[in-house]
């Protein structure tokens, strides 16, 4: 932390993790990683409640893994069936007594210092209502997190083009991937961020309802950054960083095309349809 950065004495930080039939070797290096990141230095004291939500009936394995993995302090929601990922997420939101909540995939891996990070962005700038990192993939290739306002061409492309269609379109493609901001390497204004890592003040989470429990899966990040942005700016910060291990909707199958054909037309109907 620099010097000119105020002192965190106090501060509480609550995180959701939503679980699906999750790999858990992948989830507990989502938890290590955690873990690492609350390493936090005595100028940044801070109390941490970890919420995992599963709603993949596994809630067995997971109190397993928890408990040997020393989260035995983390809270347990168990789920009857899948309530999706916006609606689980909300049940750790909205309960949730804290200064600043971190959305959290099971398929992330912090940095070391992401949190203290990210908190510390947060804390010398009022006007931001959220911050999304950095992001590699598995491979260690950069991952864009940030996106502009989708168009429907840029859905397709993204999702179903061969890769010799994806090159002619590769300036479109860049552009809606925040590209051209990101190359400046320093803090920057964002419209849309993921939800795999979103790191948001409690409050204006809450003043919004938590994510948009219409979207079941897809698109309710896009729907919340709309959201956030009524609160405050939200803003890339490159020092953040994380590796995410998560795939697309097109690799996963004809369900997920679906579901994200039907948050995509919601997404459109709420916000307003961009075809080209």
């Amino acid at each position: 932390m620099s010097a000119a950065a105020p002192q965190a004495e106090g501060l509480r930080l609550s995180v959701s993790l939503v679980c699906y039939r999750s790999d858990h070797t992948l989830l507990r290096r989502t938890l290590d990683s955690l873990s690492m990141a609350l390493q936090k230095p005595e100028s940044m004291q801070f109390t941490t409640r970890l919420t995992v939500i599963d709603n993949g009936q596994q809630a067995q394995s997971l109190r397993q893994l928890l408990d040997d993995d020393g989260w035995s302090q983390a809270t347990l929601i168990a789920n009857a069936d899948n309530v999706g990922f916006g609606k689980a997420n909300n049940q750790a939101i909205r309960s949730a007594v804290s200064d600043f909540h971190l959305v959290l995939n099971p398929d992330v891996e912090l940095a070391s210092d992401a949190l203290q990070t990210g908190l510390d962005y947060l804390l010398q700038h009022p006007n931001v209502a959220a911050v999304s990192p950095a992001c590699c993939n598995a491979s260690g290739d950069e991952e864009s997190l940030c996106k502009r306002y989708p168009s429907l061409r840029v859905l397709l492309l993204r999702g179903f083009a061969p890769r010799w269609l994806k090159q002619m379109f590769n300036t479109l493609l860049a552009r809606y991937e925040c590209k051209d901001l990101l190359a400046k390497g320093k803090p920057t204004a964002m419209e849309l961020i993921s939800g795999c890592f979103m790191l948001c003040r409690t409050a204006a989470l809450q003043r919004v309802g938590g994510f948009d429990e219409r979207y079941f899966l897809y698109f309710e990040d896009f729907a919340l950054s709309r959201a956030l942005a009524t609160q405050g700016e939200l803003h890339h910060v490159p020092a953040c960083k994380i590796t995410h291990h998560g795939g697309h909707a097109a690799r996963k199958g004809l369900r997920h095309i679906l579901m994200f054909a039907r948050s995509a037309a919601r997404f459109y109907d709420q916000f307003g349809w961009k075809l080209w």
